[in-house]
Protein backbone atom coordinates (compact mmCIF):
# COMPACT_ATOMS: atom_id res chain seq x y z
CA UNK A 1 0.00 0.00 0.00
CA UNK A 2 3.13 2.61 0.70
CA UNK A 3 4.54 1.36 -2.41
CA UNK A 4 1.26 2.46 -4.47
CA UNK A 5 0.78 5.68 -2.46
CA UNK A 6 4.59 6.78 -3.17
CA UNK A 7 3.55 6.08 -7.31
CA UNK A 8 0.78 7.89 -6.98
CA UNK A 9 2.69 10.94 -5.21
CA UNK A 10 5.12 10.90 -7.79
CA UNK A 11 2.67 10.99 -10.42
CA UNK A 12 0.85 13.88 -9.63
CA UNK A 13 3.95 15.68 -9.31
CA UNK A 14 4.98 15.01 -12.70
CA UNK A 15 1.13 15.59 -13.65
CA UNK A 16 0.73 19.25 -12.04
CA UNK A 17 4.53 20.47 -12.11
CA UNK A 18 4.49 23.88 -11.90
CA UNK A 19 5.95 24.42 -15.49
CA UNK A 20 2.90 22.17 -16.72
CA UNK A 21 0.52 24.21 -14.73
CA UNK A 22 0.34 28.11 -16.83
CA UNK A 23 -0.36 25.80 -19.83
CA UNK A 24 -3.46 23.83 -18.38
CA UNK A 25 -4.44 27.10 -17.15
CA UNK A 26 -4.60 29.14 -20.41
CA UNK A 27 -6.63 26.01 -21.85
CA UNK A 28 -9.08 25.71 -19.70
CA UNK A 29 -9.93 29.89 -19.68
CA UNK A 30 -9.60 30.09 -23.37
CA UNK A 31 -12.39 27.25 -23.46
CA UNK A 32 -14.40 28.81 -20.47
CA UNK A 33 -14.73 32.64 -22.31
CA UNK A 34 -15.41 31.17 -25.62
CA UNK A 35 -18.33 29.44 -23.73
CA UNK A 36 -19.52 31.64 -21.97
CA UNK A 37 -18.36 35.08 -24.02
CA UNK A 38 -17.45 35.69 -26.42
CA UNK A 39 -15.78 32.97 -29.18
CA UNK A 40 -12.19 33.62 -29.75
CA UNK A 41 -11.07 32.33 -32.82
CA UNK A 42 -9.25 29.27 -33.33
CA UNK A 43 -5.59 30.97 -34.57
CA UNK A 44 -5.45 33.03 -31.92
CA UNK A 45 -6.40 29.57 -29.22
CA UNK A 46 -3.85 28.01 -30.64
CA UNK A 47 -1.34 30.89 -30.35
CA UNK A 48 -2.38 31.08 -27.28
CA UNK A 49 -1.49 27.87 -25.99
CA UNK A 50 1.73 27.17 -27.57
CA UNK A 51 2.99 30.07 -26.67
CA UNK A 52 2.01 29.27 -23.17
CA UNK A 53 3.96 26.13 -23.37
CA UNK A 54 6.86 27.44 -24.91
CA UNK A 55 7.05 29.72 -22.69
CA UNK A 56 6.67 28.73 -19.48
CA UNK A 57 7.28 25.17 -19.63
CA UNK A 58 9.69 24.22 -22.96
CA UNK A 59 12.43 27.02 -22.45
CA UNK A 60 12.18 26.33 -18.56
CA UNK A 61 12.30 22.98 -18.44
CA UNK A 62 14.97 22.73 -21.65
CA UNK A 63 16.89 24.92 -18.98
CA UNK A 64 16.74 22.52 -15.98
CA UNK A 65 17.37 19.51 -18.24
CA UNK A 66 20.78 21.46 -19.70
CA UNK A 67 21.76 22.53 -15.58
CA UNK A 68 20.90 18.51 -14.77
CA UNK A 69 23.25 17.57 -17.58
CA UNK A 70 26.21 19.68 -16.16
CA UNK A 71 25.47 18.76 -12.41
CA UNK A 72 24.22 21.97 -11.49
CA UNK A 73 20.91 20.31 -10.84
CA UNK A 74 20.70 17.14 -9.16
CA UNK A 75 17.10 16.23 -10.72
CA UNK A 76 14.22 17.78 -12.53
CA UNK A 77 12.42 18.06 -9.53
CA UNK A 78 15.02 20.53 -7.99
CA UNK A 79 14.33 18.99 -4.84
CA UNK A 80 17.10 20.96 -3.15
CA UNK A 81 16.42 24.55 -2.45
CA UNK A 82 20.35 25.69 -2.69
CA UNK A 83 19.99 24.20 -6.66
CA UNK A 84 16.35 26.65 -7.24
CA UNK A 85 18.21 30.09 -8.39
CA UNK A 86 19.18 29.36 -11.51
CA UNK A 87 16.39 27.32 -12.81
CA UNK A 88 14.11 29.96 -11.41
CA UNK A 89 16.07 32.86 -12.89
CA UNK A 90 15.43 31.44 -16.26
CA UNK A 91 11.78 30.72 -15.35
CA UNK A 92 11.40 34.32 -14.84
CA UNK A 93 12.61 35.13 -18.21
CA UNK A 94 10.39 32.68 -19.80
CA UNK A 95 7.28 34.26 -18.36
CA UNK A 96 8.19 37.42 -18.72
CA UNK A 97 8.38 36.76 -22.64
CA UNK A 98 5.16 34.89 -21.84
CA UNK A 99 3.43 38.23 -20.89
CA UNK A 100 4.60 40.24 -23.18
CA UNK A 101 3.06 37.61 -26.11
CA UNK A 102 0.11 37.57 -23.99
CA UNK A 103 -0.80 41.24 -23.14
CA UNK A 104 0.85 42.89 -26.08
CA UNK A 105 0.69 41.04 -29.19
CA UNK A 106 -2.41 38.44 -28.14
CA UNK A 107 -4.19 41.22 -26.48
CA UNK A 108 -5.35 38.44 -24.15
CA UNK A 109 -8.90 39.20 -22.30
CA UNK A 110 -8.22 41.37 -19.28
CA UNK A 111 -8.71 39.13 -16.76
CA UNK A 112 -6.58 37.11 -18.88
CA UNK A 113 -3.85 39.58 -18.66
CA UNK A 114 -4.25 39.72 -14.41
CA UNK A 115 -3.94 36.33 -14.40
CA UNK A 116 -0.45 36.08 -16.15
CA UNK A 117 0.91 38.71 -14.32
CA UNK A 118 0.09 37.47 -11.23
CA UNK A 119 1.58 33.99 -12.45
CA UNK A 120 4.79 35.75 -13.22
CA UNK A 121 4.90 37.66 -9.75
CA UNK A 122 4.06 34.35 -7.99
CA UNK A 123 7.44 32.65 -9.72
CA UNK A 124 9.49 35.73 -8.62
CA UNK A 125 8.52 35.85 -4.99
CA UNK A 126 8.93 32.06 -5.14
CA UNK A 127 12.31 32.36 -6.27
CA UNK A 128 13.07 35.28 -3.37
CA UNK A 129 11.67 33.07 -0.95
CA UNK A 130 13.21 30.23 -1.82
CA UNK A 131 16.50 31.61 -0.91
CA UNK A 132 15.90 31.45 2.59
CA UNK A 133 13.32 28.98 3.09
CA UNK A 134 12.03 25.96 0.42
CA UNK A 135 8.16 27.34 -0.38
CA UNK A 136 6.16 24.60 -2.31
CA UNK A 137 6.20 25.44 -6.15
CA UNK A 138 4.12 22.85 -7.03
CA UNK A 139 1.58 24.34 -4.31
CA UNK A 140 2.32 27.89 -5.94
CA UNK A 141 1.45 26.90 -8.94
CA UNK A 142 -2.04 25.40 -8.10
CA UNK A 143 -3.00 27.78 -5.80
CA UNK A 144 -2.64 30.51 -8.93
CA UNK A 145 -4.67 28.13 -10.89
CA UNK A 146 -7.38 28.24 -8.47
CA UNK A 147 -6.92 32.04 -7.93
CA UNK A 148 -7.24 32.45 -11.67
CA UNK A 149 -10.48 30.37 -11.75
CA UNK A 150 -11.75 33.23 -9.24
CA UNK A 151 -10.83 36.12 -11.48
CA UNK A 152 -12.44 34.02 -14.23
CA UNK A 153 -15.61 33.85 -12.14
CA UNK A 154 -15.32 37.82 -10.86
CA UNK A 155 -14.53 39.09 -14.25
CA UNK A 156 -17.75 37.26 -16.15
CA UNK A 157 -19.77 37.37 -12.95
CA UNK A 158 -20.29 33.89 -13.76
CA UNK A 159 -20.87 31.90 -10.06
CA UNK A 160 -19.30 28.83 -9.57
CA UNK A 161 -21.49 25.60 -8.17
CA UNK A 162 -20.11 24.04 -4.96
CA UNK A 163 -19.24 21.14 -7.17
CA UNK A 164 -16.86 23.08 -8.71
CA UNK A 165 -15.21 24.32 -5.54
CA UNK A 166 -15.00 21.42 -3.70
CA UNK A 167 -13.18 19.75 -6.98
CA UNK A 168 -10.08 22.33 -6.83
CA UNK A 169 -10.42 22.18 -3.33
CA UNK A 170 -10.04 18.49 -3.43
CA UNK A 171 -7.06 18.43 -6.40
CA UNK A 172 -5.49 20.76 -4.07
CA UNK A 173 -5.22 18.72 -0.68
CA UNK A 174 -4.27 15.74 -2.62
CA UNK A 175 -1.39 17.35 -4.15
CA UNK A 176 -0.34 19.29 -0.79
CA UNK A 177 -0.51 15.42 0.77
CA UNK A 178 1.48 13.68 -2.49
CA UNK A 179 4.26 16.76 -1.87
CA UNK A 180 4.44 16.02 2.16
CA UNK A 181 4.13 12.27 1.22
CA UNK A 182 7.48 12.49 -0.75
CA UNK A 183 8.84 14.79 1.93
CA UNK A 184 9.57 17.27 -0.20
CA UNK A 185 7.74 19.88 2.13
CA UNK A 186 6.70 20.45 5.41
CA UNK A 187 2.68 21.14 5.81
CA UNK A 188 3.68 25.24 6.20
CA UNK A 189 5.37 25.13 3.05
CA UNK A 190 2.63 23.45 1.17
CA UNK A 191 0.03 25.91 2.81
CA UNK A 192 2.34 28.99 2.30
CA UNK A 193 2.67 28.14 -1.29
CA UNK A 194 -0.74 27.58 -2.33
CA UNK A 195 -2.06 31.10 -0.16
CA UNK A 196 0.67 33.12 -2.40
CA UNK A 197 -0.36 31.47 -5.56
CA UNK A 198 -4.04 32.07 -4.67
CA UNK A 199 -3.04 35.75 -3.54
CA UNK A 200 -0.77 37.03 -6.76
CA UNK A 201 -4.01 35.60 -9.35
CA UNK A 202 -7.08 37.05 -7.61
CA UNK A 203 -6.11 39.39 -5.39
CA UNK A 204 -5.08 42.06 -8.20
CA UNK A 205 -7.96 41.77 -9.88
CA UNK A 206 -10.31 42.01 -6.92
CA UNK A 207 -8.41 45.39 -6.00
CA UNK A 208 -8.91 46.82 -9.75
CA UNK A 209 -12.45 45.87 -9.95
CA UNK A 210 -13.41 47.28 -6.58
CA UNK A 211 -11.33 50.22 -6.35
Amino acid sequence: MNRLLDIVAKALSILLYPLFVPTYGVALFCYAYSLHADTLPWVWTLIAILGTLLFTCILPVTSIWILMRRGQVSSMQIENARERTMPFLYTIVGFGFWCYLMINILQAPLFMGFITIGATVAIGLVALINRHWKISAHLTGFGGLFGGLMTYCLALGAIPTWGTFALWLSISLILMYARLRLNAHTPAQVCAGWLLGLACTFLPYCIYAYA
